[in-house]
Protein backbone atom coordinates (compact mmCIF):
# COMPACT_ATOMS: atom_id res chain seq x y z
CA UNK A 1 0.00 0.00 0.00
CA UNK A 2 1.63 3.58 -0.73
CA UNK A 3 2.43 5.76 1.82
CA UNK A 4 2.73 9.65 1.95
CA UNK A 5 0.94 12.76 2.38
CA UNK A 6 -3.09 12.73 2.84
CA UNK A 7 -4.58 13.20 -0.50
CA UNK A 8 -6.90 16.70 -0.30
CA UNK A 9 -10.60 15.41 -1.39
CA UNK A 10 -10.03 17.08 -4.72
CA UNK A 11 -7.44 14.74 -5.22
CA UNK A 12 -8.65 12.11 -4.22
CA UNK A 13 -11.82 12.18 -6.17
CA UNK A 14 -10.11 13.03 -9.55
CA UNK A 15 -7.53 10.05 -8.71
CA UNK A 16 -10.81 7.72 -8.03
CA UNK A 17 -12.61 9.21 -11.61
CA UNK A 18 -9.09 8.85 -13.19
CA UNK A 19 -9.62 5.24 -12.27
CA UNK A 20 -13.30 5.01 -13.88
CA UNK A 21 -12.01 6.67 -16.77
CA UNK A 22 -9.18 4.76 -17.62
CA UNK A 23 -10.51 1.28 -16.59
CA UNK A 24 -14.48 1.10 -16.48
CA UNK A 25 -16.19 -1.61 -18.78
CA UNK A 26 -17.79 0.90 -21.34
CA UNK A 27 -14.31 0.47 -23.39
CA UNK A 28 -14.38 -3.02 -23.42
CA UNK A 29 -14.97 -4.60 -27.20
CA UNK A 30 -17.87 -6.74 -26.45
CA UNK A 31 -19.56 -3.03 -25.00
CA UNK A 32 -18.39 -1.67 -27.98
CA UNK A 33 -20.01 -4.32 -30.53
CA UNK A 34 -23.33 -4.62 -28.28
CA UNK A 35 -24.23 -0.71 -28.17
CA UNK A 36 -23.24 -0.61 -31.60
CA UNK A 37 -25.63 -3.75 -33.26
CA UNK A 38 -22.96 -5.53 -34.02
CA UNK A 39 -24.37 -8.40 -31.97
CA UNK A 40 -26.89 -11.05 -32.93
CA UNK A 41 -29.82 -12.00 -31.05
CA UNK A 42 -28.14 -14.87 -30.35
CA UNK A 43 -24.91 -13.04 -28.76
CA UNK A 44 -27.27 -10.65 -26.53
CA UNK A 45 -29.36 -13.49 -25.03
CA UNK A 46 -26.12 -14.98 -23.81
CA UNK A 47 -25.02 -11.22 -22.42
CA UNK A 48 -28.19 -10.96 -20.76
CA UNK A 49 -28.06 -14.37 -19.11
CA UNK A 50 -24.70 -13.73 -17.69
CA UNK A 51 -25.38 -10.75 -16.96
CA UNK A 52 -28.26 -11.83 -14.66
CA UNK A 53 -25.73 -13.84 -12.71
CA UNK A 54 -24.43 -10.13 -11.61
CA UNK A 55 -27.52 -8.77 -11.20
CA UNK A 56 -28.66 -11.71 -8.62
CA UNK A 57 -25.77 -11.09 -6.32
CA UNK A 58 -25.69 -7.81 -5.95
CA UNK A 59 -28.39 -8.08 -3.13
CA UNK A 60 -26.42 -10.68 -1.77
CA UNK A 61 -22.95 -8.76 -1.95
CA UNK A 62 -25.53 -5.60 -0.17
CA UNK A 63 -26.70 -7.70 2.73
CA UNK A 64 -23.53 -9.21 3.56
CA UNK A 65 -21.82 -5.76 3.39
CA UNK A 66 -25.13 -4.19 5.69
CA UNK A 67 -24.56 -7.67 8.25
CA UNK A 68 -20.86 -5.71 9.37
CA UNK A 69 -22.23 -1.97 10.15
CA UNK A 70 -22.54 -0.95 13.44
CA UNK A 71 -23.86 2.53 11.88
CA UNK A 72 -27.79 2.44 12.66
CA UNK A 73 -27.98 5.46 9.61
CA UNK A 74 -25.84 3.85 7.69
CA UNK A 75 -27.96 0.46 7.33
CA UNK A 76 -31.01 2.58 6.95
CA UNK A 77 -29.12 4.21 3.76
CA UNK A 78 -27.61 0.58 2.55
CA UNK A 79 -31.02 -1.11 2.97
CA UNK A 80 -32.33 0.96 -0.30
CA UNK A 81 -29.37 -0.83 -2.16
CA UNK A 82 -31.26 -3.98 -2.12
CA UNK A 83 -35.21 -2.76 -1.68
CA UNK A 84 -34.40 -1.18 -6.01
CA UNK A 85 -33.02 -4.47 -6.36
CA UNK A 86 -35.35 -7.02 -4.66
CA UNK A 87 -38.51 -4.68 -4.75
CA UNK A 88 -40.53 -4.17 -1.83
CA UNK A 89 -44.33 -5.14 -0.86
CA UNK A 90 -46.53 -4.90 -4.52
CA UNK A 91 -43.19 -2.66 -6.41
CA UNK A 92 -41.18 -4.23 -8.44
CA UNK A 93 -37.66 -4.20 -7.83
CA UNK A 94 -34.09 -4.37 -10.37
CA UNK A 95 -34.32 -8.09 -10.56
CA UNK A 96 -37.88 -7.76 -11.95
CA UNK A 97 -36.95 -5.54 -14.82
CA UNK A 98 -33.92 -7.24 -15.12
CA UNK A 99 -36.64 -10.30 -16.24
CA UNK A 100 -38.24 -8.34 -18.63
CA UNK A 101 -34.92 -8.03 -20.77
CA UNK A 102 -34.55 -12.10 -20.70
CA UNK A 103 -38.43 -12.37 -21.47
CA UNK A 104 -38.24 -10.22 -24.43
CA UNK A 105 -35.17 -11.80 -25.54
CA UNK A 106 -37.38 -14.48 -25.58
CA UNK A 107 -35.04 -16.62 -22.40
CA UNK A 108 -36.78 -19.50 -20.16
CA UNK A 109 -37.17 -17.22 -16.59
CA UNK A 110 -36.64 -21.10 -15.00
CA UNK A 111 -33.23 -21.04 -16.97
CA UNK A 112 -32.35 -18.07 -16.44
CA UNK A 113 -32.81 -17.99 -12.46
CA UNK A 114 -30.92 -21.37 -12.18
CA UNK A 115 -27.75 -19.56 -13.65
CA UNK A 116 -26.66 -23.38 -15.40
CA UNK A 117 -25.76 -21.82 -18.51
CA UNK A 118 -23.69 -18.85 -17.53
CA UNK A 119 -20.05 -19.19 -18.10
CA UNK A 120 -17.52 -20.18 -15.38
CA UNK A 121 -15.67 -17.11 -16.12
CA UNK A 122 -18.63 -14.58 -15.07
CA UNK A 123 -19.30 -16.99 -12.02
CA UNK A 124 -15.57 -16.41 -10.82
CA UNK A 125 -15.77 -12.86 -11.45
CA UNK A 126 -19.22 -12.43 -9.55
CA UNK A 127 -18.13 -14.65 -6.31
CA UNK A 128 -15.08 -13.07 -6.05
CA UNK A 129 -16.60 -9.69 -5.79
CA UNK A 130 -18.94 -11.12 -2.95
CA UNK A 131 -15.92 -12.46 -1.21
CA UNK A 132 -14.28 -9.28 -1.12
CA UNK A 133 -17.10 -7.34 0.22
CA UNK A 134 -17.21 -9.70 2.71
CA UNK A 135 -13.56 -10.38 3.71
CA UNK A 136 -12.13 -6.74 3.22
CA UNK A 137 -12.84 -3.77 5.29
CA UNK A 138 -16.17 -2.09 5.68
CA UNK A 139 -14.60 1.05 3.79
CA UNK A 140 -13.36 -1.35 0.37
CA UNK A 141 -16.39 -3.10 0.70
CA UNK A 142 -18.74 -0.30 0.19
CA UNK A 143 -16.49 1.73 -2.01
CA UNK A 144 -15.87 -1.08 -4.30
CA UNK A 145 -19.49 0.14 -5.42
CA UNK A 146 -17.81 3.30 -6.94
CA UNK A 147 -18.11 2.06 -10.42
CA UNK A 148 -21.50 3.57 -9.94
CA UNK A 149 -19.89 6.84 -10.91
CA UNK A 150 -19.43 5.84 -14.18
CA UNK A 151 -22.66 3.45 -14.78
CA UNK A 152 -24.88 7.08 -16.43
CA UNK A 153 -23.09 6.96 -19.07
CA UNK A 154 -22.89 3.51 -20.48
CA UNK A 155 -26.78 3.46 -19.10
CA UNK A 156 -27.27 6.13 -21.74
CA UNK A 157 -25.62 4.44 -24.39
CA UNK A 158 -26.70 1.47 -23.98
CA UNK A 159 -30.60 2.57 -24.19
CA UNK A 160 -29.93 4.61 -27.44
CA UNK A 161 -27.86 1.94 -29.22
CA UNK A 162 -29.93 -0.94 -28.70
CA UNK A 163 -33.17 0.63 -29.46
CA UNK A 164 -31.55 1.92 -32.71
CA UNK A 165 -29.97 -0.67 -33.46
CA UNK A 166 -32.01 -3.99 -32.66
CA UNK A 167 -35.22 -4.79 -34.19
CA UNK A 168 -36.04 -7.23 -31.13
CA UNK A 169 -35.24 -4.25 -28.59
CA UNK A 170 -37.69 -1.99 -27.25
CA UNK A 171 -38.52 0.42 -24.54
CA UNK A 172 -40.37 -2.39 -21.92
CA UNK A 173 -37.33 -4.59 -22.34
CA UNK A 174 -35.31 -1.77 -21.85
CA UNK A 175 -36.81 -0.71 -18.28
CA UNK A 176 -33.47 -1.66 -16.02
CA UNK A 177 -31.19 0.51 -17.76
CA UNK A 178 -33.84 3.50 -17.36
CA UNK A 179 -34.50 3.38 -13.68
CA UNK A 180 -30.89 3.13 -13.31
CA UNK A 181 -29.94 6.19 -14.35
CA UNK A 182 -31.40 7.98 -11.30
CA UNK A 183 -30.72 5.38 -9.00
CA UNK A 184 -26.83 4.74 -9.96
CA UNK A 185 -26.88 8.70 -9.56
CA UNK A 186 -28.04 8.56 -6.41
CA UNK A 187 -25.77 5.79 -5.06
CA UNK A 188 -22.65 6.52 -6.16
CA UNK A 189 -22.93 10.26 -4.90
CA UNK A 190 -23.40 8.83 -1.66
CA UNK A 191 -20.15 5.89 -1.59
CA UNK A 192 -18.42 9.34 -3.05
CA UNK A 193 -19.31 11.33 -0.42
CA UNK A 194 -18.80 8.14 2.29
CA UNK A 195 -15.74 7.85 0.72
CA UNK A 196 -14.12 11.55 0.76
CA UNK A 197 -14.98 11.80 4.51
CA UNK A 198 -14.02 8.44 5.86
CA UNK A 199 -10.66 7.59 4.29
CA UNK A 200 -8.69 9.83 6.68
CA UNK A 201 -5.13 8.14 6.05
CA UNK A 202 -3.45 7.62 2.99
CA UNK A 203 -3.12 4.59 3.31
CA UNK A 204 -6.74 4.24 3.83
CA UNK A 205 -7.64 6.46 0.55
CA UNK A 206 -5.26 4.21 -1.44
CA UNK A 207 -7.50 1.04 -0.30
CA UNK A 208 -10.23 2.93 -1.80
CA UNK A 209 -8.64 3.70 -5.16
CA UNK A 210 -7.69 -0.21 -4.78
CA UNK A 211 -11.35 -1.40 -4.26
CA UNK A 212 -12.12 0.74 -7.19
CA UNK A 213 -9.44 -0.74 -9.40
CA UNK A 214 -10.99 -4.31 -8.61
CA UNK A 215 -14.26 -3.64 -9.24
CA UNK A 216 -13.42 -2.53 -12.89
CA UNK A 217 -11.52 -5.37 -13.26
CA UNK A 218 -14.40 -7.93 -12.18
CA UNK A 219 -16.27 -6.08 -14.63
CA UNK A 220 -13.89 -6.65 -17.41
CA UNK A 221 -13.08 -9.81 -16.94
CA UNK A 222 -16.92 -10.71 -17.23
CA UNK A 223 -16.80 -9.19 -20.69
CA UNK A 224 -13.71 -10.99 -21.34
CA UNK A 225 -15.56 -14.11 -20.59
CA UNK A 226 -18.25 -13.30 -22.96
CA UNK A 227 -16.37 -11.58 -25.84
CA UNK A 228 -14.15 -15.43 -26.02
CA UNK A 229 -17.00 -17.46 -25.37
CA UNK A 230 -19.77 -15.51 -28.01
CA UNK A 231 -17.72 -13.34 -30.51
CA UNK A 232 -14.57 -15.52 -31.04
CA UNK A 233 -16.55 -18.68 -30.81
CA UNK A 234 -15.02 -20.46 -28.25
CA UNK A 235 -18.41 -21.79 -26.11
CA UNK A 236 -17.72 -24.11 -23.46
CA UNK A 237 -19.13 -27.49 -22.30
CA UNK A 238 -22.25 -26.73 -20.37
CA UNK A 239 -22.31 -22.92 -21.15
CA UNK A 240 -25.65 -21.54 -22.91
CA UNK A 241 -25.36 -22.10 -26.74
CA UNK A 242 -28.26 -19.92 -28.69
CA UNK A 243 -29.76 -21.36 -31.36
CA UNK A 244 -28.22 -19.64 -34.47
CA UNK A 245 -24.80 -20.59 -32.90
CA UNK A 246 -22.68 -21.25 -36.03
CA UNK A 247 -18.85 -22.73 -35.30
CA UNK A 248 -18.23 -22.16 -38.78
CA UNK A 249 -17.89 -18.79 -38.79
CA UNK A 250 -17.59 -18.21 -35.03
CA UNK A 251 -20.30 -16.77 -34.36
CA UNK A 252 -19.89 -13.83 -36.71
CA UNK A 253 -21.91 -12.12 -38.76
Amino acid sequence: MMSGDLMTKKEFEAKLRKIGKEQYHDLHPFHKLLHGGKLNKGQVQAWSLNRYYYQCNIPIKDTALMSRMKDQELRRIWISRVLDHDGKSGEPGGLDRWFKLTDGLGLDREYVVSTKGILSGTRFAVDAYVHFVKERSLIEGITSSLTELFAPSIHKERISGMLENYSFINDDVMAYFKKRLTQATKDADYVLSYALENARTREEQESVCDALRFKTEVLWLQQDALYHAYVSGHIPPGAFKPEDFDERSNFNK
